[in-house]
């Protein structure tokens, strides 16, 4: 009992603060609010039993991304037989910088919508892209090369290009 007390506290002291990437993963991977609530704990707790294995040999963060999307990601292999969405809510990228003006905010959302479209392993890439990782980071995380990375994400872009083009016209 002792040494889980004693491994708890570093534990809870080293998530506190780059918490928001597991939020970030559950608001992209969850449908609803229980998925998100579910797959937060879900990650809460392959975090813990993965922490006595975790050697520092990676940046904290890189070690949580990777741990979350693969929580993430494996967990709704198991759950394929409900029926999956596309529909985002408003909050769903509460995380992003809250901007002001409406048709900025509407491209976003059409942004994060055609986001949802993506495969998990897409969906993963582009998050750790938008928030300025370096493709040799998002390849420590994703567990690729980072010439693979590049690769991934010129074909992501230009899918999301061809989601979002029949609105582009419209605009």
């Amino acid at each position: 009992m002792t040494s889980v007390k004693q491994n708890q506290e570093p534990f809870l002291e080293i998530i506190s603060t780059p918490q928001r990437i597991i939020h970030k993963v559950c608001r992209l991977y969850g449908h609803t609010t229980d998925d998100r609530e579910d797959l937060f704990q879900e990650i809460l707790l392959q975090l813990w039993r993965a922490y006595g294995s975790f050697k520092g040999d990676a940046k904290i963060s890189t070690w949580m991304y990777r741990v979350a999307l693969n929580t993430a990601i494996s967990g709704f292999r198991k759950s394929s037989r409900r029926p999956q969405t596309s529909e985002l809510d408003a909050t769903a990228f509460q995380a992003m910088a809250d901007l002001p003006n409406p048709e900025v905010e509407e491209n976003k959302q059409l942004l994060y919508k055609a986001i949802a479209l993506l495969s998990d392993l897409e969906r993963a890439i582009i998050m750790l892209y938008l928030e300025d990782h370096s493709y040799d980071e998002i390849a420590e995380i994703i567990g690729i090369t980072s010439n693979y990375v590049g690769v991934k994400i010129s074909r992501i872009k230009s899918k999301l290009k061809d989601i979002l083009s029949p609105h582009m016209r419209e605009a």
